[in-house]
């Protein structure tokens, strides 16, 4: 069994800790001194490997509830592996692979297909999440209890993409997940209010002339969809809420007690649809880039609690579904390998989280919606090793060609972000060593 010392990190951003990690848990975590000659808190055991972190950040894994794996039928964007390993390049040690796969991911047979595919890579934990409706279409419930009772486990159920626009199969759907603790993740997007939608409805998008999509399209949804969860008694997740409106109905529905959870994208908490002025197609994604109102409070809600989650909507294209003309293009971006270092720019840098806001919010929270056991769990002893390590005094441009993604639609070419992840730990194994894949 592999022993590693980890020296003088800053737990969730705290005083130097010495971690000692042996197989596949954390054996011990004691102060650390590293000003002390040739040591710090813990003595090397005799083979071990250690690594000096000079004063780095240490977090639990990270772990996502909203990535899109594409495998099977969209391998040209990217398959299980090339994402496992973006992620653990990100600092993930387990993600969430949407259901709009090709098939879609709506029996027991497609979701145990991605989750052995994930166990045989090995950079990251894969947890399908299983359609709501057959084939996407809103129409008829999935096999959500067979998915559930498969070897995959699935509890979160999603037609991401898409939204369940039907009342009364969102309900239908919210009593059915409640008999195992299950969860609906919605797409809040009203179809009609959004036909022909191209960016975000505002100043911008009349002076450009492109088709506007309303904040009312998604803030409809979850006040309606809130309302039935409280009606049900069951759980309700948002995805990628984007609106200062979508906020606002979130934190009443709380401060009513409903079960309501909620994710916001590293884009949305940075780019603006002024962005859009340049009709690169690199910034069309869904729910589109808002106004910088929008962004502010979304900040705002993520420091307060009202936001649970930070959640990328990795959403990966290959050059010729986003080298095109604006209203040809592919909606998305990738997100996994960036979005620690845009949460620090935005949220940490800002004042407004510190490290540990940042584990509860990337870590902790998101493996509790998801009921994934063994992620999100503290750095201490006897827990599992999973764990990330960060430089957040570093400063870099961001380069896709260096990704580990297959695809490199990222918004963010060029521009100079802070941090790096410089080691990944799953279960005490490194996928990452010195921010290279292992």
């Amino acid at each position: 069994m592999t022993k590693i010392l980890i020296r003088g990190a800053k737990v969730l951003g705290g005083e130097p800790q010495d971690v000692l990690i042996d197989g596949e848990t954390i054996a011990e975590v004691t102060p650390s001194d590293i000003a002390l000659p040739g040591g710090g808190g813990l003595t090397a055991p005799e083979g071990a490997q250690v690594i000096e972190a000079d004063g780095k950040i240490l977090l639990p894994g990270l772990v996502d509830l909203h990535t899109h794996l594409r495998e099977p039928g969209r391998e040209d964007s990217e398959t299980v592996l090339t994402g496992t390993r973006a992620a653990a390049s990100g600092g993930y040690t387990a993600v969430f692979a949407m259901a709009n796969t090709f098939p879609v991911a709506d029996t027991a047979g497609v979701v145990e297909q991605v989750w052995r595919l994930g166990k045989e890579h090995g950079y990251c934990d894969v947890q399908p999440i299983g359609a709501v409706t057959v084939g996407l279409e809103g129409k008829q419930l999935s096999e959500l209890g067979a998915m559930h009772d498969s070897v995959a486990g699935v509890t979160v159920f999603s037609d991401d993409g898409k939204c369940v626009d039907d009342a009364v199969i969102m309900r239908r759907a919210l009593e059915y997940v409640k008999a195992f603790g299950g969860v609906i993740a919605q797409h809040a997007q009203e179809p009609r209010l959004t036909e022909g939608a191209q960016m975000n409805e505002g100043i911008v998008s009349a002076e450009l002339g492109l088709g506007g999509w309303p904040a009312v399209a998604e803030e409809s949804i979850i006040a309606r969809d809130v309302l039935l969860a409280e009606h049900v008694g069951s759980r309700v997740h948002i995805c990628h809420l984007s609106t200062a409106g979508s906020v606002e109905i979130v934190r009443w529905a709380k401060s009513r007690g409903i079960d309501v959870t909620a994710e916001v994208t590293p884009h949305h908490l940075l780019l603006t649809d002024e962005l859009v002025r340049s009709y690169n197609p690199v910034y069309k994604v869904n729910p589109p880039l808002r106004t910088e109102r929008d962004v502010l409070a979304l900040r705002e809600a993520l420091a307060d609690g009202t936001i649970d989650i930070v959640a990328t909507d990795h959403a990966p294209h290959p050059h010729e579904d986003k080298d095109c003309e604006w209203a040809a293009a592919a909606m998305g971006m990738v997100g996994l390998e960036t979005a620690l270092s845009v949460v620090q720019h935005t949220m940490v840098e800002t004042g407004l989280l510190d490290w540990a806001g940042v584990a509860e919010r990337m870590s902790f929270k998101p493996a509790a919606i998801g009921s994934l056991a063994g992620h999100g769990r503290p750095i201490a002893a006897g827990e599992p090793a999973n764990l990330t390590l960060v430089d957040s005094a570093y400063r870099g441009v961001v380069d896709p060609a260096g990704f580990a993604s297959r695809s490199r639609n990222t918004p963010y070419e060029g521009r100079e972000l802070p941090g790096r992840v410089t080691h990944t730990f799953l279960r005490g194994r490194a996928t990452v060593v010195d921010g290279n894949l292992a």
